[in-house]
């Protein structure tokens, strides 16, 4: 059963890969295997609002079972910035290096017990058998926002992002370790037994 990962983040797909292989039955797809898919603009101001709209125009696009995701990191010194931001927080075109620094010289001066930091997920998933219908899995994973990073895993904001629960950044973690804990960890697990129930035919909500 095909379905199709809406994302063109290479770290992000890597993730989902290793949260949802154990799902045999599925056949994972990214959107670079669908050339021509329309380039979607994320102008909702919730998580779930461009997760959802993500999932419903890929959806419309393939005739394909969709799940997208929007993800980001809330600071609470900056009020929640970057937050639905957080991938263009640096402008279009800006790596993951600038859009850290970025958040680094934004943070300047601030003190460690203020420093305090959420990343939320948000997974969306939608059919074509039932278009008017989406299911919405939800994650959050607190931390603090170190002064300069720490480790070589992950992607984006991961290596100044050190939470309590790993007791190290999540570019320091292990993907099973971080996969475990994580904002998207955590939505996805719940999205996993949506998804078993789903292809076992079985009743959803």
């Amino acid at each position: 059963m095909k379905l199709l990962f809406a994302t063109g983040n290479q770290g992000k797909l890597r993730e989902l890969r290793q949260m949802l292989g154990y799902i045999h039955e599925l056949e994972l797809l990214s959107m670079a295997d669908i050339p021509g898919l329309p380039d979607v603009v994320e102008d909702r101001d919730t998580f779930a609002g461009n997760a959802e709209k993500k999932a419903r125009e890929i959806m419309a696009a393939t005739n394909l079972p969709v799940l997208a995701d929007d993800s980001g990191l809330e600071v609470d010194a900056l009020d929640g910035a970057p937050g639905v931001y957080s991938a263009r927080y640096a402008g279009e075109g800006a790596s993951d290096l600038d859009r850290l620094r970025l958040l680094l010289k934004n943070l300047q001066g601030v003190p460690e017990g203020m420093r305090t930091a959420r990343f939320r997920c948000v997974v969306a998933f939608m059919e074509p058998s039932q278009p008017e219908k989406v299911k919405l899995c939800h994650g959050s994973c607190d931390g603090v926002i170190l002064e300069a990073p720490r480790g070589d895993n992950g992607f984006g904001y991961d290596p100044v992002f050190f939470t309590p629960g790993l007791g190290a950044t999540f570019a320091q973690a292990e993907a099973e370790a971080k996969n475990r804990i994580s904002h998207r960890g955590q939505a996805m697990m719940e999205m996993a037994r949506y998804l078993r129930h789903w292809i076992g035919g079985l009743p959803t909500r």
